[in-house]
């Protein structure tokens, strides 16, 4: 593996406020998995964020498993950005 181009990796989280704890990792994975997922993502005008760092923790999770106390930060400025552009630019997703 070529240290410079790491396989591209992914993982899809999933945040309903009413009904979930923490936001829960509901797909993840490299390559062409990753591909599919992000291609999926933007098909649905979902927002990518690309933080490799915050990838590689959240990649180590089990499927359908919530986010650990530890990346509550992290995460939660990540959907407070999504929720600001989603009220700022309303339809424009």
């Amino acid at each position: 593996m070529n240290e410079k181009n790491p396989p591209k990796k992914a993982v899809a989280l999933r945040y309903d406020a009413d009904r979930d704890g923490a936001p829960r990792v509901v797909a993840k994975g490299q390559r062409l998995i990753a591909e599919k997922i992000i291609a999926l993502a933007k098909e649905h005008h979902i927002h990518v964020h690309e933080d490799p760092d915050l990838v590689a923790v959240l990649a180590t999770l089990d499927i359908y498993s919530e986010i650990p106390e530890s990346l509550y930060r992290a995460v939660a400025e990540i959907l407070a950005f999504i929720y600001r552009l989603n009220r700022d630019f309303p339809g424009k997703r």
